[in-house]
């Protein structure tokens, strides 16, 4: 079968991956352990607030070990806690399930050194989930395996921020999920798939891809199966908490519902330029983020079924979740985890990955910069004062003005935004795909890897063409 000859070989990918896998390993676990060390000058004073900011090393990890209770023996969910709007643990139950693994892990520490030791043992899991990140993107990329898992292990973004959350763990289970469909089971793909999204919203977006190209490549029983895992995990995670702690479980949908405009959102900036009635309007600042997410991913699903040659998955995985964090209210720094192995596979390209590189970088010591100055309550630096500061390998004394850090939040909102224009320019011209030029196909398509077309939208107007000629 001619589609057949054209896939990858998966034996041939399993057998590559296991060869570099001890380099790629080494690299990730350098970085994480890097990583670890840029947030000791923060752990060494407790993560107290204003030298978080000063030495761009937050973490919620710490703090949130008292917070939300579990400091104090509360099981996430199960329990509730007092002190603030929030009364659960706001997020989806896998993660909570993985903090509280962390909070028994550290029991048989003393009660003044459990903060600490929470978070040390929080970043040792964290590091082993971002190795298997690594590997898992590097089996999906085919020849190029070496290629991308580098790229992912050697990024700055990972480097700052693998330990600010709990990101990490649907990010490794999404790229598992990715890797196993890669692999041609697509059963298992939905059950990591079911995993990832019962750890964080943001995987559940990756449906759509999956399913759009399916339907063309005609693979309905690779996309039933698919679907059946991913509702069959998510559902063994998520019932138990639903019907023995309903008002825990509910609690990270309603909170993610109610929260306003935060740091490193593009309502951030508008608020400031005609929106500023979005701030105190909560419903309609849904409204129009969701609105805006519809008619982006309207545009993918016309791009996948119009393109002149089938969109490769991570091309639209990548656009998919672009189109979901550009008008979101909410970007968090570490949110760039998301889209760090979707933007290696869907566009392996050196330079524009460094230019992308470059805006996070500049947001991520944006954002604690501008904090520094809001907690200090003071104007903050300027530009050429920042760049005096930054020039002399140091942070500008009281942080930055808000002018500065809308300069960072859009060196990252524009710099995302290319890339996703990139990856878009790739689909409607494949000849320029550096994955295709090589010779292949869709590496992490698995089933859909050079299967023939059966849906599209060129092959509708093309039969119309013909029958109109017939009549």
């Amino acid at each position: 079968m001619a589609g057949a000859a054209a896939g990858t070989d998966p034996a041939g990918e399993r057998g590559r991956t296991a060869r570099i896998a001890p380099v790629l390993a080494g690299v990730a676990a350098l970085v994480c352990a890097l990583g670890w060390l840029q947030k000791q000058p923060c752990a060494s004073a407790k993560f107290d607030f204003i030298k978080t900011t000063k030495h761009a090393c937050y973490t919620d990890v710490y703090p949130l070990y008292y917070v939300r209770g579990l400091s104090d023996g509360k099981i996430p969910y199960f329990d509730s806690f007092t002190g603030s709007d929030i009364h659960h643990v706001e997020y989806p139950v896998l993660s909570g399930g993985f903090m509280q693994l962390a909070a028994w892990l550290v029991k048989p520490f003393g009660v003044d050194a459990r903060g600490m030791a929470f978070y040390n043992v929080t970043a040792l899991l964290l590091a082993v989930l971002a190795i298997v990140a690594v590997l898992a993107t590097a089996y999906a990329a085919g020849r190029r395996s070496l290629r991308a898992g580098l790229m992912v292990a050697l990024s700055p973004s990972l480097l700052l921020t693998a330990y600010i959350n709990w990101d990490l763990l649907a990010v490794a289970l999404s790229a598992l999920a990715l890797a196993a469909w890669s692999a041609r089971r697509p059963a298992l793909a939905g059950a990591m798939l079911g995993l990832a999204i019962a750890a964080k919203f943001y995987p559940l977006l990756f449906l759509g891809p999956l399913v759009l190209l399916c339907v063309r490549a005609g693979q309905w029983r690779a996309m039933g199966r698919m679907l059946a895992g991913t509702a069959g995990a998510w559902l063994a995670v998520n019932v138990p908490v639903m019907v023995f702690a309903w008002d825990g479980w509910v609690e990270f949908y309603s909170f993610s519902q109610k929260r306003g405009i935060d740091w490193g959102s593009i309502f951030f900036f508008l608020q400031d330029h005609g929106l500023s009635g979005l701030a105190s309007d909560t419903d309609g600042l849904n409204l129009a983020g969701t609105g805006t997410f519809l008619v982006l991913a309207a545009g993918i699903a016309v791009l996948a079924l119009a393109a002149p040659r089938r969109p490769r998955l991570p091309q639209l995985m990548f656009l998919v979740l672009v189109a979901f964090m550009l008008p979101n209210k909410v970007w968090s720094p570490q949110y760039v985890l998301w889209l760090l192995p979707l933007a290696v596979l869907a566009r392996p390209k050196i330079p524009a990955f460094v230019v992308w590189q470059v805006g996070e970088i500049i947001y991520f010591f944006g954002i604690w910069w501008y904090l520094m100055s809001v907690s200090l309550q003071v104007p903050g630096a300027d530009l050429p004062s920042t760049l005096s500061a930054v020039a002399h390998l140091g942070a500008p004394e009281g942080g930055i003005s808000h002018d500065v850090y809308v300069i960072a939040l859009l060196a990252r909102f524009l710099t995302v935004l290319a890339m996703a224009v990139l990856v878009v320019w790739d689909v409607l011209r494949p000849s320029g795909d550096i994955v295709r030029t090589g010779g292949e196909d869709d590496p992490a398509g698995g089933v859909l890897d050079g299967a023939e077309d059966v849906v599209s939208l060129r092959r509708w107007r093309g039969a119309r063409h013909l029958a109109a000629q017939a009549t």
